[in-house]
């Protein structure tokens, strides 16, 4: 099932640090998600930081993903047109960047550069990954550019000739701000969703985002696999809410519309449900949602709404097809719950049971840090920026990634990519990748008989056979949900055998199994 759990805006207490999301319909949750459905805060410990970008613009790091079949690989983009590979396993980045493409960028104004990031769903057979950034191709003029790029060897490559560019869309912009910029592929249909900003400038003067024959202030969708009768490098997904209205003046490639500066968008790689944080004008930063299931075509509201209020000086009334934020709240507002540029997060589905299902986001300023469970019903949204942030290093955060595993990180502006802490796995999760399978008994093995080793599962100071235990029941109870079907491999009777010595050895330490 989908998690269809929609809010409203927040009654805000600077108080106790909470503030109140109204539910504007019922929230129909997952069996799974509704184990964890009452978290707080104690279970996210902090942030650890895991490096800086090489070189001279190490300031600015503005998004960071994964790659399918490189599970030890975070993908970091650089503003100015360089993507790097941080090696999870030692903490460091390559020296050399894994794509440098500086000569197509043009980066010259704040909000401009290269700004996305996403890896085919089958990179690991076809090397794909698709980038999005602006591009200056003559005087007055600016234009956001969707290029594919291709990895030899998708398994090891650690650079990737710029020569293999093939461009896929491309696209005018009005001014050199709102380019929007985040691309990804939805874990439930594998299409493309790109999102764009409204062009620039104030109150969206062209009226762009409400204008259904413009890409600009949208959410596409494209099927990069397919091709155009034209020779395009994509096709429209035919279920695509204008592909078959017969408007010659609406665009096929419209999956949403009357977005003004979506910074940050994301999936839910449990639910295929899409986040987007939108950035606002003065009045309203907001968090919109669209669930996986949803088949109407969404209008967000944007000249019209600011928020779910009507955008002050332009604003009107609830337009068409309209959906209203899950949350808002007040542009350069103050206190615990303010801000004034939205950085939209991620759904946490990593290895910790005591977190996953809440989304995080934030703020750049100043720096705020937020977390709320959409399955919470009384939709509290958290303050965790004392937690996450104490010392206050993360300068101005620009943007959440995702590793493989489904831990998250957080980009700062001048201070590096750090990862969000928690205390607790999955019993038997020896890996700590979020799964219970036979990778966690090959750790369990390898580990027998030593200290301080992931495989501790009961904490008791050695691994022994009371922790294959662990990960035997939760393997058995994993396979017999159908979450898997391997045979349980048995410990060799050699090391049964040295548990047994263990334990004569240690009286104080034996027990029963």
């Amino acid at each position: 099932m989908k998690s269809l759990a929609k809010f409203a805006r927040c009654a805000r207490n600077t108080q106790r640090g909470t503030a109140q999301v109204s539910r504007r319909s019922i929230a129909v949750a997952m069996a799974v998600v509704a184990l964890f459905a009452q978290h707080t805060q104690a279970e996210i410990v902090g942030t650890s930081v895991v490096d800086f970008l090489p070189g001279p613009n190490a300031d600015r790091a503005v998004f960071a993903t994964h790659a399918p079949g490189r599970p030890n690989d975070l993908f970091v983009v650089e503003q100015s047109g360089k993507i790097h590979r941080l090696d999870l396993t030692t903490g460091r980045f390559d020296t050399t960047p894994f794509l440098d493409i500086e000569n197509l960028v043009d980066d010259q104004e704040n909000e401009q550069g290269l700004l996305g990031l996403a890896f085919h769903p089958d990179f690991a057979s076809n090397g794909h990954f698709y980038v999005n950034y602006t591009r200056d191709p003559g005087p007055g003029l600016d234009r956001t550019r969707i290029d594919r790029f291709t990895a030899i060897n998708p398994a090891l490559s650690t650079t990737v000739n710029p020569s293999t560019r093939s461009s896929v869309l491309e696209f005018n912009q009005d001014f050199a701000n709102h380019n929007g910029g985040w691309i990804g592929f939805s874990p439930v249909d594998d299409y493309l969703y790109i999102a764009t900003g409204d062009g620039g400038s104030g109150n969206d003067p062209n009226n762009r985002a409400q204008d259904l024959s413009q890409l600009l202030g949208k959410m596409l969708r494209i099927d990069v696999d397919g091709s155009s009768a034209a020779g395009g490098n994509y096709s429209i997904p035919t279920d695509n809410p204008f592909a078959n209205d017969g408007n010659a003046n609406t665009r096929d490639e419209i999956w949403a519309y009357g977005l003004r500066n979506p910074w940050r968008s994301s999936f839910d790689r449990e639910t295929g449900d899409l986040w987007i944080g939108d950035v606002g004008q003065g009045a309203r930063e907001e968090i919109n949602f669209q669930p996986a299931d949803r088949t109407a075509v969404a209008n967000y509201g944007w000249r019209l709404r600011e928020g779910d209020i009507q955008t002050p000086g332009v604003g009107g009334p609830i337009p068409p097809n309209y959906l209203a934020p899950v949350y808002d709240y007040v542009s350069n507002g103050s206190g615990l719950f303010g801000g004034n540029s939205v950085v939209g997060g991620y759904v946490y589905r990593g290895p910790d049971p005591e977190v996953r299902g809440r989304y995080f986001f934030a703020d750049s300023f100043p720096t705020q840090l937020w977390t709320f469970d959409p399955s919470d019903p009384n939709g509290t949204v958290q303050n965790v920026e004392s937690t996450l942030d104490p010392s206050a290093s993360i300068n101005t955060p620009v943007s959440f990634g995702e590793d493989a595993n489904g831990n998250l990180y957080i980009l700062g502006s001048g201070s590096g990519v750090y990862r969000i802490e928690t205390d607790a796995l999955s019993p038997g999760d020896y890996n700590a990748d979020g799964l219970v399978d036979i990778r966690d008994y090959q750790v369990w093995r390898s580990s027998y008989g030593a200290q301080d080793s992931p495989a501790d599962g009961d904490n008791s100071g050695v691994v022994d056979a009371a922790d294959y235990t662990i990960w035997r029941d939760a393997f058995t109870a994993a396979s017999n949900s159908g979450a898997g079907s391997l045979a349980t491999p048995e410990p060799t009777a050699c090391l049964l055998m040295l548990g047994a010595l263990v334990a004569l050895c240690n009286p104080r330490r034996a027990r029963r199994y």
